[in-house]
C-alpha cells in the first residue's frame, strides 16, 4: 500500500543535517569530520485538515501496513503539493533517503464524518 495520495493543507519541514562528528581538544580547538554526503534526520510533518473519515482511515491503514515506525517508504509527489519551490528541497528521496513514521498519525474529529490528520515522518537512509 502506498502513502495516501492527498495534498496536505499544511506542512512543516526540518531539513536535518549531514553526519558530522566534532572532536574538541582541551585547548578549545575543534576538528570536524564529515561522515557522509547525505542529510539525515529530515523531519516532515503533514497536516490534512477537514478530510473525510474514509480518507483519514487511509493514513491509519498505511501506518499499520508499515508496522508503525519499522518500515521505510517512498513519499509520493502529492505530499509536496502546494509547495512552489523546488520539489527536491523538501524531499528525502532526492537525497537518497526514504521516510518512516516518527509517531502514529494523529486524528482529530472535527465533526461527524470529517477529521483532521497530522502525520509526522522522519527521513532515514
Amino acid at each position: 500500500m502506498a502513502f495516501p495520495v492527498l495534498t496536505p493543507s499544511a506542512r512543516a519541514f526540518d531539513s536535518g543535517d549531514y553526519p558530522v562528528k566534532v572532536y574538541k581538544a582541551q585547548s578549545g580547538s575543534e576538528t570536524r569530520i564529515l561522515y557522509g554526503d547525505k542529510r539525515t534526520n529530515m523531519k516532515l510533518q503533514l497536516t490534512y485538515e477537514n478530510i473525510s473519515d474514509a480518507n483519514a482511515e487511509l493514513f491509519l491503514d498505511h501506518y499499520d501496513e508499515m508496522k508503525g515506525s519499522f518500515t521505510t517508504f517512498d513519499l509520493n509527489s502529492s505530499a509536496k503539493g502546494g509547495w512552489e519551490g523546488d520539489a527536491d528541497a523538501i524531499g528525502a528521496q532526492d537525497h537518497g533517503n526514504n521516510y518512516r513514521y516518527e509517531a502514529p498519525p494523529q486524528v482529530t474529529q472535527v465533526r461527524p464524518g470529517i477529521s483532521t490528520v497530522t502525520v509526522s515522518l522522519i527521513g532515514v537512509l
